[in-house]
């Protein structure tokens, strides 16, 4: 299995709204793609302060190829709509993990 994991710091008072949002549209956006089976969101319990909460959401598919059709098909404009509501308030960062 294939994890796509996108680890996000949002400004705290935006917290909520955030994860509001991600769960309730941005999640379901991605899901709809038919090519994550299954996600996960989580907090980050151990972080340096930074003035923002920070939250991994992990995409789990099925093999890499899988991944790397979806990466290319509807991974930019899925961020840009991150980045369209919440820009200069938050940054993110990506990672791919293989499950052994």
């Amino acid at each position: 299995m294939i994890i796509q994991n996108i680890t996000y710091s949002i400004n705290k008072d935006l917290e909520q709204d955030f994860l509001d949002w991600m769960q309730n549209t941005h999640v379901q956006n991605v899901m709809i793609t038919g090519f994550p089976k299954s996600f996960k969101i989580m907090r980050l319990l151990t972080e340096v302060e930074n003035g923002g909460a920070t939250f991994s959401f992990q995409y789990n598919f099925d093999n890499l190829n899988s991944f790397e059709v979806f990466e290319r098909e509807y991974f930019d404009d899925l961020n840009y709509e991150v980045d369209k509501r919440y820009t200069g308030k938050y940054v993110f960062f990506p990672s791919l993990l293989e499950e052994l």
